[in-house]
């Protein structure tokens, strides 16, 4: 740890007190770079997994005990203290790029102290602005349990290339177990106030752990690095971390995973809930409200977004209809959502490498016209590549970013639970979305650029992150993709998708809907299977909020680009445009309008 809270308020006067002039706009703008600074390295403390994602090692060995009431009252303290010191600060003693930077650090800073403030809500989630709950602290996705898991059998972002590396896993794999203790702790105190999961995901959750209670040592996830450990390791070291690996397993882990599935058999389902949104809860409707801030960075309510939702839905739905009758296909949508879900042309498939190849045979493809629609492109490569076995049949299509330094590549995971099943008709646009020009390529760029504070190069807001990538679908036939109408259909099928999101997200927090209603309207509006919308669903209902973000933050980015075409006319350069929309990193909408409006009056002079 360097600096904090009121130290570091010390600090930002001592450099501009030891001025021997009046400060100018240079000694602020120092001052404000080291506020940065500070910022950064206070990120990197309170998300040790986040620092070990970003490349940085100083924290491998540590977990941090998010749910914890020590934890986040030292959130709070430093909360308040930066934005104490950024309070000093105006417009006319920073340059634009500056200024862009603090206010950012300042919507965050804000967002952040909010959610802290509510009982419900905790912040500083290791999995960027998903939302964490101090009394609901474990869930069946998006929860640190299953992404320690996939960090325990190497070949993820922890590093397992050195003695020290190893060693600092076990001492790792010892604060994540406080955690676990922290969360069980948290579960029964939120029996005790009623702010627990609904059943249909608790029972999601209590087979998911069977793997490490069963598994044999030498098979099990967390002896992964052990089967790797590289052949230049001394033998006395390879001994004896083998055998420490052995002891973790047995005597840590399965007696630890054994204790939860014990928890939440025996008491946690029994307390559990019938109801399905967050507003069932003590102060759930206040708190689905801030999520919804949290994760737009608007200032829209649940009604305002379940109406746009609904209107988005019958605009897609239009265009389905359009590509039905290109096809030739007789009969109505809903009976052509069938047909596609369960085309056995369309899951042609019998090996899971060939879901692989079918991937980088699209970005073959689409690579040949990427220079005519962006300017530039990051030095990260990256990988497509299938998801863990233990997570596959729950989880969804992802990605995880490289190092900033490029060293270790993106991975693009893709689930292929039942591979003769496995459904390609959205595999552009997921690509798209995913990997490039969509995640892989804005993440990568945001985290080398160099012209941003360090606290802007990890994948922070996911309105603009998300919003980005639903953007990038919409450039497939510009990326010479889409040629195939069952292609072009599954773009729609996936904005579809997340204007549903909309629906549905609102309807069940926001509306009451229970998780059944929500399926129904994603069965009657989109052609995923009923599993796979069975999994969004109890998604949704495990990260209230969260899943707004793809299509708000893809409305205004598409706004924004109209908008920017009209008024530039001849002189409208869209390589130019992207690069105005990526080069300042994860932005809160308002900001990110707000700098689009004066590129424009800018370019228009």
């Amino acid at each position: 740890m360097r600096v904090f809270a009121g130290s570091l308020m010390l600090l930002l006067l001592v450099v501009l007190t030891n001025c021997t002039h009046k400060p100018t706009k240079e000694d602020h703008m120092a001052a404000v770079d080291s506020l940065f600074n500070a910022y950064y390295d206070f990120k990197l403390r309170i998300n040790p997994i986040e620092a070990t994602k970003a490349g940085e090692s100083q924290y491998n060995d540590r977990v941090a005990n998010y749910v914890s009431d020590t934890y986040q009252e030292d959130l709070k303290e430093n909360y308040t203290q930066f934005l104490k010191i950024i309070d000093r600060y105006d417009s006319s003693m920073l340059t634009p790029a500056h200024w862009m930077s603090l206010r950012v650090m300042q919507w965050d800073c804000n967002i952040k102290l909010e959610g802290l403030n509510n009982k419900i809500v905790t912040v500083a989630s290791p999995m960027y602005d998903i939302p964490s709950f101090e009394l609901m602290p474990l869930g069946q996705i998006t929860s640190l349990h299953l992404y320690f898991s996939q960090l325990a059998a190497g070949g993820s972002v922890q590093p397992f290339d050195t003695v020290e590396d190893y060693e600092n896993w076990l001492k790792r794999v010892d604060d994540y177990l406080v955690f676990l203790n922290t969360c069980i702790e948290n579960m029964k105190e939120g029996i005790e106030a009623g702010v627990v999961l609904p059943k249909s995901l608790i029972v999601k959750m209590i087979p998911q752990l069977d793997e490490f209670i069963t598994r044999p040592n030498t098979e099990h996830l967390f002896y992964g690095p052990i089967t790797k450990m590289p052949t230049s390791f001394a033998p006395d070291d390879r001994l004896r971390l083998t055998q420490a690996y052995a002891e973790m397993i047995e005597e840590k882990i399965k007696p630890k995973y054994k204790e939860l599935q014990n928890f939440l058999t025996n008491t946690y389902l029994p307390a559990g809930r019938e109801t399905s949104g967050i507003n069932a809860l003590p102060n759930g409707p206040e708190t689905y409200n801030y999520l919804v801030r949290q994760s737009t960075t608007t200032l829209m309510s649940a009604d305002e977004i379940h109406e746009l939702g609904k209107s988005e839905v019958a605009r897609i739905l239009s265009e389905m209809e359009k590509v039905k009758e290109e096809i030739g296909f007789k009969g109505d949508l809903k009976a052509f959502f069938d047909f596609v879900r369960s085309s056995k042309e369309q899951m042609p498939f019998t090996e899971p490498e060939q879901v692989i190849a079918n991937f980088n045979d699209i970005h073959a493809r689409m690579s040949k016209k990427l220079s005519e629609v962006f300017g530039i492109k990051p030095k990260a490569s990256f990988e497509v590549r299938r998801t863990e076995a233990f997570r596959e049949a729950s989880a969804s299509a992802e990605y995880v970013p490289g190092t900033k330094d490029a060293s270790r590549a993106g991975v693009f995971y893709i689930p292929i639970p039942d591979v003769k099943a496995y459904n390609k008709f959205t595999a552009e646009a997921l690509f798209l979305h995913e990997a490039v020009p969509g995640h892989h390529y804005q993440l990568s760029l945001q985290q080398e650029n160099e012209n941003l504070p360090e606290f802007l190069h990890p994948e922070s807001m996911s309105v603009f992150v998300e919003g980005w990538a639903l953007y990038a679908e919409s450039l497939g036939k510009e990326l010479g993709l889409y040629e195939d109408p069952y292609q072009y259909f599954g773009m729609l099928s996936m904005e579809m998708h997340r204007a549903i999101r909309l629906v549905v997200d609102t309807g069940i927090h926001g509306k009451g809907w229970t998780r059944e209603q929500a399926i129904q309207y994603s069965l009657d509006n989109e052609a995923d299977s009923e599993a796979s919308i069975t999994t969004e669903i109890e998604r949704y209902m495990a990260t209230p909020g969260q899943a707004l973000s793809y299509k708000l933050g893809q409305l205004k980015i598409r706004e924004l680009r109209t908008r920017a075409e009209l008024a530039l006319g001849d002189a409208f350069d869209v390589k130019e445009f992207h690069n105005q929309v990526l080069n300042s990193g994860s932005l809160p909408l308002v900001l990110l309008e707000e700098k689009i409006d004066n590129w424009i009056a800018k370019e228009s002079l």
